[in-house]
């Protein structure tokens, strides 16, 4: 009877050696990287064109309640926030142009 190599399928699933065959360095795996525009904020990081970052405090209570419909629409919270965002601005199209100029106006 011939003895089984019991190590050479521990190595595979410990990711031990398993051959000659080298692997290839982490950054080259995964799909390749196609976002090519430049980034003059940090906050852009990361992000898809178009795209920032940002931070905001809110309510816990109205937070939770974003979830709750991101959860029962199957939409992320950013999908949700937008919606909600897009809407509001909508509803004060008529002073947005106002206070955007006001705003750039500032400085």
């Amino acid at each position: 009877m011939a003895k089984k190599d019991l190590r050479r399928g521990m190595d595979s699933l410990l990711g031990g050696s398993t051959g000659s065959k080298e692997k290839e360095p982490i950054s080259k795996r995964g799909r390749p990287k196609v976002n090519t525009r430049e980034i003059t904020n940090m906050s852009q990081a990361g992000t898809k064109a178009g795209e920032t970052r940002a931070t905001f405090i809110m309510n816990e209570d109205q937070l939770e309640k974003i979830k709750a419909i991101a959860y029962w629409d199957r939409l992320s919270i950013k999908d949700v926030l937008s919606h909600a965002i897009d809407d509001y601005l909508a509803k004060k199209k008529s002073d947005l142009t106002k206070a955007v100029n006001a705003y750039k106006a500032k400085g």
